[in-house]
C-alpha cells in the first residue's frame, strides 16, 4: 500500500470522525476556542512584563522568567503530546490540557510573588502544550481529506491571529485594569471550552481502537526518550529565549544549557529510531513530504513571531508609539488573515499545496523587503501596510503546510505528526526571535562603529552640522554655551537613531531571505491527490 493510500484519502472513514453526528465545522470552532486562548497567552504577557515586575517588586530581567518558564514547559509537553494523546485518548487529553491551563491561569492571576508566578506559569505551559496537537488530530479525524483545508482554516485563525491580537489586548487590559487580568480572562474561556468539548466532541472509534491496540500488552513508556526530549527541547528553549539577555556563550549558564540540549537531542535520534513505540516518532521527519512541511513551518514560525515582536518594538523605541498604538499597527493584518483563511481553505482542495506555499513564501519575502524601506518619517499606514502584506501570505503557508503534512501519514501517526508540526512552529518562533534580536544587537554595533567615524571634530560635515544646530538652538533662546551642548547632544541622538534604523533594516533583509528559502522547500513537496474521494463517500 502506498503512503497516500495509507494516510491519504482512502484511509479516512466516517467512523473515525470526532464530530459525533454534529456538524464538523461546529466541532472545528469549539476546539479552536481553547487553542486561541493558549496561543494568545504566549504573546499577551510580553507587554505586561514591566507591570508584573513593578507589582511583584522585582527587576525587568527577573520578570522575563515569566515568559521563559512558560515556553520551556510548553515545548516539553508539545513534543510528547502526540504520544500522550494516543495513550490517554484525544478528547480526554484535550480536556485535561484545557482544565490544567484554566486552573493554572487562575493561580497566575492570584500569584503573590515571582517564584509563585513562575511555578504557576510552568503548570500553565504544561497544560497549554497539548492543546494544539490534540485539536489538529481531532480536526484531521473529523474531516475527510478533501475538506481538511477548510477545517484548518478555522484552526489557522486561532494560531495566526492570536499572536497579532495578543500585544494589543495585553496592553489594553494592563493599562485599563491590571496585569492579573491577562491571566484571569482565561478562566471563563477555559470553562466554556470544557463544557462545549465535553458535550459535542466524541472520541473517534478508530482512535480508541488504536489506543486499545497500543495498551493491549501493557503500557510501555519510553522513559529515556522522554528525559532526552524534556532536557533537549527545554534547554534549547531556554538558550533561545535567554541567550541575548545573558550575552550568549559569554555566559557559563547558556553554555551549560546549550551543551545539555545538543547532547540530548543528538542522543535522541538513534534512541527513538530504534524504539518500537517511540515517544517522538522521528521517522516522520525522514519522509520527503512531512520533512519539507516541517521545515516550511519552522521558517513560518520564525518570520511570524519575530516580526510580531520586532515591529511593535521598532514603533515604540524609535517612533515613540504607545504600546496600544503599536499593537494596533498589527490589527489590520489580523483582519486580512481572517478574510483570506476561508478563501485559501477553499483553494487547498483545488490547488496543489506546493504552489500555494510557494506563493505564500513570495508574499512573506515581499512583506519583509517592504520593511527595508524604513526611515525616520514612516507613517502608521506604512507599518500597518507591511503587516497586511505579511498577513496576506500567512494563510498560503499555514493551511497548505498543515494539510500537506498529513498526506501519506498513517492514521495512527496523526497525533505524532500534529505534535511535530506544532513543535516546528514553536521552536521556529523562538529561533526567529533569538536570531532577530542577536542580529539587531550586532548590526547596531557595526553601524555605530561606521557612523561614529564621521562624527569626529576634524570632520568638515560634522563641524558644519554642529554650527548649524548651535545657531538653531541660539535662535530658540539658549545662550552660546548651552546651544553648543544641545547641538552635540542632538547629533548624538540623531546618529543613534540612524544606527537603530539601519540595524532594523538589516534584520528585515534577513527575514526576507528566510521567506525566499520557503519557495524551494515548497517545490520539494510531492503532489497531493485532490480528486480521490474518501472512503465511505
Amino acid at each position: 500500500m502506498s503512503d497516500v493510500a495509507a494516510g491519504g484519502g482512502a484511509a479516512w472513514s466516517p467512523e473515525r470522525s470526532a464530530a459525533g453526528g454534529h456538524n464538523p465545522y461546529l466541532i472545528a470552532f469549539v476546539v479552536s476556542i481553547a487553542t486561541f486562548m493558549e496561543v494568545l497567552d504566549t504573546t499577551i504577557a510580553n507587554v505586561a512584563l514591566r507591570h508584573i515586575a513593578g507589582g511583584l517588586a522585582v527587576g525587568i530581567d527577573e520578570s522575563t522568567y515569566v515568559i521563559t518558564s512558560y515556553l520551556v514547559a510548553n515545548a516539553i509537553v508539545l513534543s510528547i503530546s502526540g504520544w500522550l494523546s494516543t495513550v490517554i485518548g484525544r478528547k480526554r487529553f484535550y480536556m485535561i490540557c484545557v482544565g490544567t491551563f484554566a486552573f493554572a491561569s487562575l493561580l497566575c492571576g492570584l500569584a503573590w510573588s515571582l517564584e509563585a508566578l513562575v511555578l504557576f506559569r510552568i503548570i500553565q505551559g504544561l497544560g497549554g502544550g497539548g492543546m494544539a496537537t490534540s485539536e489538529q488530530a481531532i480536526l484531521a479525524d473529523s474531516f475527510p481529506p478533501a475538506k481538511r483545508g477548510q477545517a484548518f482554516a478555522i484552526y489557522g485563525v486561532a494560531v495566526v491571529v492570536a499572536p497579532v491580537v495578543g500585544p494589543t489586548l495585553g496592553g489594553w487590559i494592563t493599562d485599563t485594569y491590571s496585569w492579573h487580568w491577562i491571566f484571569l480572562i482565561n478562566v471563563p474561556m477555559g470553562l466554556l471550552s470544557l463544557f462545549l468539548v465535553g458535550t459535542l466532541v466524541k472520541e473517534p472509534f478508530g482512535a480508541e481502537q488504536e489506543r486499545k491496540e497500543l495498551l493491549k500488552d501493557g503500557l510501555r513508556v519510553d522513559y529515556i526518550g522522554f528525559v532526552l526530549v524534556a532536557i533537549g527541547l527545554g534547554s534549547l528553549e531556554f538558550v533561545l529565549d535567554e541567550g541575548q539577555r545573558k550575552d550568549w556563550f559569554g555566559s557559563n549558564m547558556i553554555v551549560g544549557f546549550a551543551l545539555a540540549s545538543a547532547i540530548c537531542l543528538i542522543a535522541l535520534i538513534p534512541w527513538e529510531l530504534t524504539r518500537k513505540d517511540p515517544i517522538v516518532d522521528l521517522r516522520l521527519l525522514g519522509r520527503r513530504q512531512f520533512g519539507s512541511c516541517f521545515l516550511v513551518m519552522l521558517c513560518t514560525g520564525a518570520v511570524l513571531i519575530s516580526s510580531t515582536q520586532l515591529l511593535p518594538q521598532l514603533l515604540q523605541t524609535e517612533l515613540n508609539y504607545t504600546a496600544l498604538l503599536a499593537g494596533l499597527a498589527l490589527s489590520p493584518g489580523g483582519v486580512v488573515t481572517l478574510i483570506l483563511m476561508p478563501v485559501v481553505g477553499h483553494l487547498v482542495s483545488r490547488v496543489q499545496p506546493k504552489y500555494l506555499i510557494a506563493i505564500g513564501g513570495c508574499i512573506v519575502a515581499f512583506s519583509m523587503w517592504h520593511l527595508t524601506g524604513l526611515n525616520g518619517d514612516i507613517t502608521y499606514g506604512y507599518a500597518a501596510l507591511s503587516r497586511i502584506f505579511l498577513s496576506a501570505g500567512l494563510p498560503f503557508l499555514f493551511l497548505p503546510v498543515t494539510t500537506a503534512s498529513y498526506d501519506g501519514v498513517p492514521p495512527d501517526k496523526t497525533n505524532q505528526a500534529s505534535a511535530l508540526i506544532n513543535v516546528a512552529r514553536n521552536i521556529g518562533g523562538s529561533m526567529g526571535v533569538a536570531l532577530a534580536q542577536t542580529a539587531l544587537a550586532q548590526r547596531q554595533q557595526f553601524h555605530q562603529s561606521r557612523l561614529v567615524e564621521h562624527a569626529a571634530p576634524s570632520d568638515i560635515g560634522y563641524q558644519q552640522t554642529i554650527d548649524t544646530m548651535t545657531r538653531f538652538f541660539e535662535a530658540q533662546g539658549s545662550n552660546a554655551s548651552d546651544a553648543a551642548s544641545q547641538a552635540v547632544a542632538w547629533v548624538g541622538q540623531t546618529l543613534q537613531r540612524q544606527v537603530d534604523l539601519l540595524a532594523y533594516i538589516d534584520v528585515f533583509w534577513m527575514l526576507s531571505i528566510i521567506g525566499l528559502v520557503m519557495i524551494p522547500l515548497a517545490l520539494i513537496i510531492k503532489p497531493v491527490d485532490l480528486t480521490a474521494p474518501p472512503k465511505g463517500h
